[in-house]
């Protein structure tokens, strides 16, 4: 048994949120520069697929033997909804929004399982879910300045919406069972489904063949330097999805999956950092009141129902 070292547990957790950060913009910039986000979806998670049955092969053969029954089936959902779903709708949201809001937007799903728990499940939810729920509806009002019309991008909002409810999907199908498994094992298989379905929705033959060899501005402050595409491309399947990934399986052999994910929470207030730095955004006085009640909200959600064994959130 791994001896536990919550300080390395930490560590990972930090690095991999960094990652994860840079990643939204990184993934914005290939967006901008003519990938569609479908189809950047499709590239991220397929390159995901092929290093991590490597690492599989080489040394976790456990890993390599496909799901059955019950199991298979919490996969399969996993695949479509908490990795295909959620990747398409979170590079949409983060074209369209401010990299803060678009994190802030999916990263309430704590709040939307415990509701699922309490009302659906008739579990036991401590009292402070209420506060969670009242503190992130104010903070989203806040956010979105819904009293002038809603400031920001319809489709985006709904994007960011809908990454929110594959993200508690996500959770909610890996607590039925499927974190019993090897964590391996479940991103191996959960992302070679999502694999299969978005190569068929939106197959990686669908980029322009001629978009990878060129070079794009990254845009905002940065917007003098420019790279290859496939450069771009090749950060977004690699440092962006597949090292934070393996950081944060690690960090689990150290940590709590609830402490990976209230640690995880660097990554909404990281990208409206990020985002001010690099694309010039900001948000007024008010909007950053109500990110912080957001993030308050998610924290206090996430505190509110009994432990549990959660997997590890997909950035």
């Amino acid at each position: 048994m791994t001896q536990r070292r919550p300080r390395l547990g930490y560590a990972l957790v930090v690095t991999a949120a960094v990652m994860f950060i840079v990643n939204a913009g990184i993934s914005r910039v290939t967006i901008r520069a003519g990938v569609e986000p479908a189809t950047l979806t499709t590239l991220r998670v397929t390159a995901s697929v092929l290093v991590f049955g490597l690492w599989a092969a080489l040394g976790r053969h456990s890993a390599l033997r496909p799901p059955r029954g019950r199991d298979l089936a919490l996969v399969i959902g996993l695949g479509l909804v908490g990795v295909a779903l959620l990747q398409w709708t979170y590079f949409v949201a983060i074209d369209r929004l401010p990299l803060g809001v678009a994190l802030l937007l999916e990263y309430t799903a704590p709040v939307l399982v415990a509701l699922w728990a309490r009302f659906v499940r008739r579990e036991p939810v401590r009292e402070r879910v209420w506060v969670a729920l009242a503190l992130s509806m104010a903070g989203l009002v806040l956010v979105s300045q819904a009293w002038q019309g809603m400031v920001l991008d319809g489709v985006g909002v709904l994007a960011g919406a809908g990454a929110a409810v594959s993200f508690a999907a996500y959770f909610l199908l890996g607590e039925r069972g499927v974190s019993d498994d090897d964590p391996l094992r479940v991103i191996l298989w959960s992302f070679l489904v999502a694999a299969i379905a978005l190569n068929v929705v939106a197959p990686i033959t669908g980029l322009d063949r001629d978009i990878p060899g060129t070079t794009t501005s990254l845009l905002g402050t940065l917007h003098s330097l420019s790279v290859p595409v496939w450069v771009l491309l090749l950060w977004v399947a690699l440092l962006g999805t597949v090292v934070p990934f393996l950081l944060e399986l690690y960090a689990l052999q150290h940590l709590t999956a609830t402490a990976v994910i209230v640690v995880a929470m660097l990554e909404p207030v990281g990208a409206t950092l990020l985002g001010w730095t690099w694309f010039g955004e900001s948000l007024t006085a008010v909007q950053t009141l109500g990110a912080a009640a957001v993030v308050a909200g998610i924290l206090l959600a996430q505190t509110s129902r009994p432990s549990v064994r959660e997997p590890v959130p997909v950035g």
